[in-house]
């Protein structure tokens, strides 16, 4: 995007992807600097990550992420975008950066059959409730999972939704009932 980048991230150990975040920002940085003759910083805050739960969001997050240049009138096809990963998911490029997720893996167990199954992915129009989960998920850091994890990771006192500003109670750990709670099945004809 012009002004941002979307990175759909499997780490290996749960610190991975900060990690990563911040060895580039640290090592990108001073090399931009360097080479266009500047000082300071290039990012304008922190990155924003939230954990996806695989089976039931991650080929929603794809999908997601595909097409927002589209949703921002930049191109009118996810494949007219250079630095998209369409391209090369629905096999018409290679990209050695990419690997493929289990997810889109099990779309089919034939290559021509998981490309077909992706695209088809793409055949229908955005959830507007769904986009707007994923933005308040980034945004706030917040869990974009089922209700068996959120209940999981709600136990172990991660804050899973926006709630009231302030520090909180010392007790509440529970779901809020009030969470969106999306099933990849529903966006998905």
């Amino acid at each position: 995007m012009t002004n941002h980048v979307h990175l759909l991230i499997t780490p290996g150990e749960p610190q991975s992807c900060s990690l990563l975040m911040r060895n580039l920002g640290q090592r990108y940085v001073r090399y931009f600097n360097q080479r266009h003759g500047r000082t300071g910083t290039l990012w304008e805050g922190r990155f924003r990550s939230c954990l996806v739960d695989s089976a039931q969001y991650v080929l929603a997050c794809y999908r997601y992420i595909e097409l927002n240049p589209v949703r921002a009138g930049m191109v009118a096809s996810p494949f007219d975008y250079g630095w998209s990963s369409y391209a090369s998911n629905v096999g018409l490029a290679s990209n050695g950066l990419i690997t493929p997720h289990a997810e889109y893996l099990a779309l089919g167990e034939e290559t021509n059959a998981r490309i077909a199954a992706y695209r088809r992915l793409f055949e229908f129009d955005d959830d507007p409730a769904f986009l707007a989960a994923i933005r308040d998920a980034t945004k706030g850091g917040y869990a974009l999972v089922s209700g068996d994890l959120k209940t999981r990771l709600a136990a172990d006192g991660r804050r899973l939704a926006r709630g009231k500003p302030g520090p909180r109670p010392a007790s509440s750990n529970a779901v809020d009932d009030g969470q969106l709670d999306l099933d990849i099945g529903e966006l998905v004809p």
